[in-house]
This record gives C-alpha cells, structure tokens and sequence, in this order.
C-alpha cells in the first residue's frame, strides 16, 4: 500500500468527501468488536489507518462518542444527511484516523494486514485465519 496515488471517498450522499495519498496508509484491517459490529450492521468493520495530518476531509460530519471495551474514548463520523459511517478515531491516538473502507471511491488496492477483537466475532463471519488476528487491540 505504498503507492503513490490520491484515494477519494465519500458517504453515500456525498455531503462528505475525504483524500488521502495512498502512501500515507498505514495498513488496513478488520475490526470484529461488538461496537463495529453495531454501527455496520455487519459482522465487522474494514478500517484503512491513515496519519491524521494527512487525510484531507469535510468536516460536515457528525460525531457519536463512546468509551470503547478497552477503555478508549472512541469517536465515530458519519453524516448527519445519509447516515453513513465514514470515519473514526480514539482520544489516545491523535495522530491516526480509522477510514471506512466501504467508503472509498475505490477500494480494490486494499491488502488487509490483520484482524482485531477476534474474541467477538461472529462464527457466521469469521477471522480470515490466513492473516494475523489479535484477540483484542494489537499492542
């Protein structure tokens, strides 16, 4: 993922658009725990990490903040008009955002590096044991 290459994505509406360089990515995963399970409607969430100073995005959207089960303070955008889940970030990390793959214009340069919170995932969408998974939060 290291491309030099500006991604672009958006909400469903497109009242919220984002931009990143592809080379700014610091790996992409998925996420298993109950809270992304909640907030995709899914089984988990496809999450591109991305230096926060980097990421260009509108800031139209609306947060909903809670205290996640590893005890972060994390924070979710998605836009007030669609609905959609766009991105998210925790208190205890300033320097990084959590981009919803679904998000993105075009995802299909994606390589996914690892699954977290594999003790809550769903056994009718499992971990992709062909990859590194973490029970929890990789440390």
């Amino acid at each position: 993922m290291t491309e030099n290459h500006i991604e672009t994505g958006s909400c469903l509406c497109g009242k919220i658009k984002y931009e990143f360089n592809r080379k700014d990515v610091i790996s992409a995963g998925h996420c298993h725990c109950k809270d992304c399970q909640k907030i995709t409607g899914s089984g988990k969430a496809t999450i591109v990490f991305v230096h926060t100073k980097k990421l260009k995005i509108n800031d139209d959207y609306k947060v909903y903040s809670v205290v996640g089960h590893d005890g972060t303070n994390v924070h979710r955008g998605f836009c007030p008009e669609c609905g959609s889940p766009v991105i998210s970030y925790v208190t205890e990390q300033p320097n990084l955002r959590f981009i919803k793959a679904g998000s993105l214009d075009n995802s299909s340069w994606i390589e996914i590096e690892s699954s977290f919170w594999s003790v809550s995932a769903c056994k009718w969408d499992p971990i992709n044991n062909s990859i590194p998974s973490f029970e929890k939060n990789p440390t």
